[in-house]
């Protein structure tokens, strides 16, 4: 009686479920579950079933726990943004609600205070630590004009700071949705053993219908032993184990990942990222920091270097090409005024240039090819140019009403790291690293040499990348391609794997790439390509070790060596080898 009791106890919430199973024809593991318990106390055996009942509680109990882990992940990056803010308002102090300060609004954040909303620091210093963003350890320097990123934490010295976005739009408040929706996207893998599943059941209870009638009607033998040999079959059918191979290592990886600053969009671009066998390098901004200064004002005709610059940096104020703030920062520090320059019929020339008419002259600032297309490039010029080129800059000619009158030297250092990320790579056994950049070919030659890279593809167009990229897969396969996610879009999308570095309060980074860097670490490529190997490999090995088990137990069952308990047990065995390996994704550094 008590064994009756405790199997109605624990399995009438597994009946109820396997009744809603039947009504819509699908065998799922509550179904099996509640006919081998009823087929074991049809045969008597109530310790069976009782045993039957407790190890399937414990099988679900290790599933939730393991959906549980992935649930915490994104709790804990909600955590990381407090529930008030102290605004300043009328010259007084205000704590309210996050969700009522607006974009404008001036809040302040004192020592050992976590930052809520993303914004620009208007006033004071101190260091940020924004390693649950970034996963870099090392704390940044804040201070006037510096933006600062919601979940971030103060260390030192009282900051004020403007909210640039509400709290729900913050970048930690994108990072949690992306973490949520990457969770809930399915992997290649995930979808093959769902579908495998869905044929793997009903085969095995058909099996098992026909060990209980084929032996005892075709053969003689006892119809009892047989058919309790299909309840064990039974047991074995349900597949747990297999089931959850596949997303408790993916969503240990993303969550691994996220920890690192890395957020991969789904187990999807995680198997992606294990396949990648090419990387194509942006340059500006990716393989340099993005940051290029004049290094070089040339005077090349009668008009003097410092109105070379006035007027170059009035026309360039109009552009939103990546150099274009070289040229007013530059100013800025002459103490030269481009604003008394009058621009109009400001033209972009697309990967080349730009043209303008300034104070009545007509203006051309373009690159090397520009240059050439226009018919302006002497051979002393050419020198001038080979010679800037040839040391790494970019080179910017300014030609007035047809005559070149000037030329710009630009330089944008190469990030530290980059050599290093060129090499670890090469290690990973990646087929091909190379760079693919709209800059001169004499610079992104000079630039590839001090950073180890043997394949340069220069003076590429948008569309002209896009060709590469598809070259690039046919010879090698699967292409990752890094930019920094704001002029490269358009080959992000294009590529198999598209990744964004340095994308921390970018929204069109966090849009469009696949894998999301939320710092300019280069050496989180190689990373993420080590972990998405890994996380396939324990995959691997997941589905191996659930389907080494059932097919023993298979076997056992057919040959009655094996007990409804003991098939079950092996089951939970299965789950929680599967989901502990798993989990080892967590801690892979």
């Amino acid at each position: 009686l008590t064994l009756v009791l405790s199997i109605g106890a624990g399995g009438w919430n597994v009946v109820r479920k396997a009744y809603h199973a039947l009504r819509t024809a699908a065998l799922d593991m509550n179904f099996l579950m509640t006919i081998a318990v009823g087929g074991a106390l049809a045969l008597g055996q109530y310790a069976e079933g009782a045993a039957v009942v407790v190890l399937f509680a414990i099988s679900l109990e290790l599933e939730s726990l393991s959906a549980e882990r992935g649930r915490r992940a994104v709790e804990t990056l909600v955590r990381l943004s407090p529930a008030t803010a102290t605004t300043v308002r009328d010259g007084r102090e205000l704590v309210v609600p996050l969700e009522q300060v607006v974009p404008g609004e001036v809040f302040r954040i004192r020592p050992g205070e976590r930052i809520g909303l993303d914004g620009t620091v208007l006033g004071g210093s101190s260091s940020v630590d924004e390693s649950s963003l970034t996963g870099e350890s090392f704390p940044v320097p804040k201070g006037t004009g510096d933006a600062v990123y919601a979940g971030t934490f103060n260390q030192n010295g009282v900051l004020e700071i403007q909210a640039a976005r509400p709290a729900s739009d913050s970048t930690l408040a994108r990072i949690i949705q992306l973490v949520e929706k990457a969770q809930s996207q399915k992997a290649p893998s995930q979808t093959f053993i769902e579908r495998f599943a869905r044929y793997y059941t009903p085969a095995v209870f058909g099996l098992a219908i026909a060990v209980s009638v084929i032996p005892p009607l075709v053969l003689g033998h006892a119809f009892s032993d047989w058919f309790y040999r299909a309840l064990v079959l039974l047991v074995i059918a349900c597949p747990c184990a297999l089931v959850i191979s596949t997303p408790v290592a993916i969503v240990s990886a993303l969550t691994n990942a996220a920890r690192q600053g890395i957020l991969i969009k789904g187990g999807r671009h995680l198997e992606a990222l294990a396949g990648v066998r090419c990387v194509a390098l942006d340059k500006t901004g990716t393989l340099t920091e993005g940051r290029p200064t004049i290094t070089d004002v040339l005077q090349l005709d009668t008009l003097p270097a410092e109105e070379i610059l006035r007027i170059s940096a009035a026309i360039e104020e109009q552009s939103e090409h990546h150099l274009a703030d070289a040229f007013t920062r530059k100013a800025r520090q002459e103490g030269i005024d481009p604003s008394t320059v009058v621009v109009v019929n400001f033209e972009s020339l697309t990967g080349r240039g730009v043209r303008a008419v300034a104070d009545g002259h007509t203006y051309v600032l373009g690159n090397h090819t520009l240059i050439e297309d226009l018919g302006l490039c002497s051979p002393s010029h050419e020198k001038l140019l080979n010679q800037l080129e040839g040391a790494g800059k970019t080179a910017v000619s300014i030609a007035r009403d047809g005559k070149i009158i000037g030329l710009i030297g630009i330089t944008d250092p190469i990030r530290k790291e980059s050599r290093t990320a060129v090499r670890a790579l090469r290690d990973l056994a990646v087929r091909k690293v190379a760079m693919l950049t709209g800059d001169n070919p004499g610079t992104a030659e000079a630039i590839a040499q001090e950073v180890g890279l043997r394949e340069v593809h220069a003076g590429l167009l948008p569309e002209r990348k896009l060709s590469v990229l598809q070259s690039l897969r046919e010879q090698f396969g699967t292409v990752a391609m890094v930019g920094d996610g704001v002029n490269d879009a358009p080959s992000l999308a294009a590529a198999d794997v598209g990744v964004a570095m340095g994308a921390a309060g970018s929204d069109t980074a966090l849009e469009t790439a696949d894998v999301v860097l939320m710092s300019d670490d280069l050496t989180k490529v190689p990373r993420g390509i080590r972990l998405g190997r890994h996380a396939t490999r324990v995959i691997r090995e997941n589905i191996v070790i659930a389907l080494v088990t059932k097919s023993l137990f298979l076997v056992l069952g057919i040959l009655g060596l094996s007990s409804l308990w003991l098939a079950i047990l092996a089951d939970d065995g299965a789950a929680l080898a599967v989901i502990l390996n798993s989990l080892r994704l967590l801690r892979k550094r």
